[in-house]
């Protein structure tokens, strides 16, 4: 008995050991992370001995602590991950001494060094008997009775392989960067509707690539699955049978070489093949998009293959190398594809046109050019006009010159590429030096006889308009100053009211000249409000350098003795507030909500991080967000904002701000921060969400206040009832989830909780995935 009893532990102790070297591992076994160390377990073996399941060690993290269950190619001298297990959308990884165990009624378990579990399937098991590691790399879950209940080929990451399908619906998603395995912002997806796409995560933009497999008149030419076969070769199946070609006809022979696709961190998608045998490296079979940096749409709302402010080019390999511009870093130093911020002051409290020649100078580079990023066209101008022009001009950031014509961009500079078909001169602003003039008050503002000035200026027909035939509207690069006169007759003596607010009221008006007629929105400010002098020149001082495509242009102000106004473009589509808020009978669209909520959150970030200056808005809720007539958010009414030098983080200051939007840290006398704008953000975006006032006394006393009653809807499981009636929103469970977490970071009691507004974008927008957030109020006492 007692040799029995010995016999069965020594073979509970060999059989994964045995087992491993056909593939085969059963219930029982464990993995430990050890790194390099001695205390790495080896990894579960694919017969042939080419894939590996286990713990992969990460390069990027410095201290080699950290590993990702994966699986990975083992006779390669670098670990080519093609599989990595993932919760929630992050990677799971863990610390050394990690283990991962199979068991009979739960499958594979990781649990950290504290028990935790970190991840497991996410499916039911009934009785679990070995896992099988295929040499086609698919990682199988068996079942003693009823087959297999999972495997890796059906849930892939970013990665497929040779035998590998990909139905409709099926998706994968990049990484971060090469080393980050965190869900980055690319995706390659088969539609359900038989199209295969690349295109930016969560995102409004178009596919940057489509295979044109979507026959609306008949389903079965529509694209059915990705089919990578054995031989290495990969297609589009129809539904009708016939295929449709992704690799080239000479495919290179899979017995002798291994296979893999990948969706690349940078958003190229490509298939990648190497010798089994040799030094070899990975070569490219054929990729998609043929060029990234010009096929990419994302022209509109976003930056591009690389950051804002840099340039995108191809290398040998015909994938992107982005380049911060000279005068320019990166943000992050980590993130080579990042964004790129001036290392120079560019602003427009300095003087007036023509200072910017002693303080900048001009880069030329050729074949170059940033899309959609223009606010004015000159023609006909010959060279060395439009550089001065950029020169002399304290919003361009740079020009392109092509055929006489002339086009100044601002910042952020977008979807920068260098392209060899491309005709142009590009002349780049930067600084002479070390530039680093504090801010300053306009000088009109010194001068006590500011209507004189106004009368000569107008006389004179000093001041330069824009004009720029992609805008419907023309504005000025030196703000005017109006008479009170003038604004008496724009506006029909004060006649329409477009709004009020606590500092005054807006009318609408009409500014009437010899070549335009353009309508304006005339903030008077109150004469009773206590720091009217001081909000107006905040405003103009802060807006008057500033031009984004999210923020309310301020075209002029009067200043004459006791009355006070500032003019402003008008917003067909009125106030958020109204557009919220209205009597509408129904919601506004789902989409087009998220739509605002995106162009607030990037108008945020211009002014926290873009502008020369960073701006703190103070202010930010719903009657402070205007519509354009494509309904895109326009931030305004700066008047309580707070400007911060370069080497400023915060502030102390009085109270300011919106009851119900206002930071808690401005009760108690803390520094204040940028974060006090998330937080208002976040207030404000459950209000878009919801399509109700953040605090609204007609309603049940447990939903008077919305941002107590969001969290008790998301932590028991109840995010209908804050969209009740609202099927678009409904259908849409995934977003307003994420939309509701995103608010509840941002409105976390701990500023240091709250993410910075380039964090909150992205994680709207999908970037970066949105952990669970915690009770925003942890010592308040909940309403549920």
């Amino acid at each position: 008995m007692a040799s029995a009893i010995f016999y069965h532990i020594f073979l509970l102790f060999l059989l994964p050991y045995l087992a491993t070297a056909q593939g085969t591992v059963l219930v029982g076994a464990t993995l430990t992370a050890g790194g390099e160390s001695k205390n790495n377990s080896p990894p579960w073996l694919s017969p042939s001995g080419d894939f590996a399941f286990g713990f992969c060690q990460l390069e990027e993290n410095n201290n080699n602590s950290l590993c990702l269950l994966s699986i990975w190619y083992y006779k390669l001298p670098e670990k080519t991950v093609v599989w990595y297990a993932s919760k929630d959308n992050n990677p799971a990884v863990v610390p050394l001494g990690s283990q991962v165990k199979l068991t009979a009624d739960q499958g594979l378990l990781l649990n950290d060094l504290q028990g935790r579990q970190i991840w497991s399937f996410d499916v039911d098991f009934g009785s679990v008997s070995y896992v099988f590691m295929n040499d086609t790399g698919n990682f199988v879950l068996v079942s003693n009775s009823s087959g297999v209940f999972w495997d890796s080929f059906s849930s892939p990451t970013d990665t497929l392989l040779p035998t590998q399908i990909m139905k409709t619906g099926g998706i994968l998603f990049s990484r971060q960067s090469e080393t980050n395995f965190s869900r980055g912002r690319f995706q390659f997806q088969l539609l359900e509707n038989g199209n295969l796409v690349l295109n930016t995560a969560n995102s409004r933009t178009d596919d940057y690539y489509a295979s044109g497999t979507y026959d609306p008149k008949s389903s079965s030419n529509s694209g059915y699955q990705v089919v990578f076969n054995e031989s290495g070769y990969m297609y589009l199946l129809r539904r009708n049978g016939k295929w449709f070609d992704l690799t080239p006809e000479k495919a290179v022979p899979a017995g002798d070489f291994y296979h893999r696709a990948t969706i690349n961190f940078d958003g190229v998608f490509a298939q990648y093949f190497r010798p089994k045998i040799g030094n070899g490296s990975w070569a490219i079979a054929w990729l998609k998009p043929d060029n990234i940096c010009v096929d990419i749409i994302d022209e509109y709302y976003g930056s591009g293959a690389c950051g804002f402010n840099s340039i995108c080019s191809l290398n040998g390999n015909q994938r992107p190398t982005c380049n911060c511009l000279q005068g320019y870093s990166l943000l992050d130093e980590n993130d080579k594809f990042g964004s790129c911020k001036p290392d120079f002051e560019l602003s427009c409290n300095r003087g007036g046109q023509g200072y910017n020649k002693n303080l900048y100078d001009l880069l030329e580079l050729t074949r170059i050019d940033w899309p959609r990023a223009d606010y004015e066209h000159l023609e006909p101008y010959d060279e060395v006009q439009c550089k001065n022009s950029c020169l002399s001009d304290c919003f361009c950031a740079a020009a392109i010159f092509k055929d006489n014509n002339c086009w100044l961009k601002n910042l952020p500079l977008l979807n920068g590429r260098k392209d060899s078909r491309l005709n142009t001169k590009a002349f780049i602003k930067y600084g002479k030096g070390d530039v680093n003039v504090p801010p300053s008050i306009p000088n009109h503002f010194e001068n006590s006889k500011t209507q004189r000035k106004c009368n000569m200026m107008n006389a004179t027909g000093s001041r330069k308009l824009l004009r720029n035939s992609q805008s419907k509207s023309s504005m000025e690069t030196n703000l005017r100053c109006f008479t009170y006169k003038e604004l008496v007759e724009a506006t029909n003596n004060f006649n329409e009211e477009a709004g009020r607010g606590a500092s005054g009221v807006v009318y609408k008006g009409v500014i009437q000249t010899s070549a335009s007629r353009t309508f304006v929105a005339v903030k008077k400010l109150d004469r009773k409000f206590q720091d009217g002098e001081k909000e107006f020149k905040n405003e103009v001082t802060v807006i008057g350098q500033t031009h984004h495509k999210n923020l309310v242009t301020l075209l002029g102000f009067c200043d004459e003795r006791e009355n006070r106004l500032l003019v402003y473009e008008f917003m067909s589509n009125g106030t958020l507030a109204s557009f919220l808020f209205g009597n509408s009978p129904s919601k506004p669209s789902w989409n087009l909500r998220t739509h605002i909520a995106f162009g607030i959150a990037r108008g945020i970030i211009y002014v926290h991080e873009e502008c020369s200056t960073q701006i703190i808005h103070c202010d930010i809720k719903p009657q402070n967000i205007l519509l354009d007539e494509d309904y895109n958010a326009r931030i305004s009414d700066f008047g309580l904002a707070k400007l911060l030098t370069l080497n400023q983080s915060r502030t102390k200051t009085a109270i300011r701000g919106t009851k119900g939007y206002v930071a808690p840290e401005w009760f108690r006398n803390s520094a204040i921060t940028a974060k006090v704008d998330v937080y208002s953000f976040g207030v404000l975006l459950l209000e878009i969400v919801c399509c109700r006032k953040n605090v609204d006394v007609e309603t049940a006393e447990e939903s008077a206040v919305l941002t107590d009653w969001a969290f008790d809807c998301y932590k028991n499981g109840r995010l209908e009832a804050l969209v009740e009636g609202d099927k678009e929103a409904m259908n849409n469970t995934k977003n307003l989830e994420k939309f509701v977490k995103i608010a509840i970071w941002c409105i976390q009691e701990d500023p240091s909780l709250r993410p910075t507004m380039r964090r909150v974008s992205q994680m709207l927008e999908g970037v970066i995935d949105v952990s669970v957030p915690p009770n925003p109020s942890p010592f308040s006492i909940s309403t549920s």
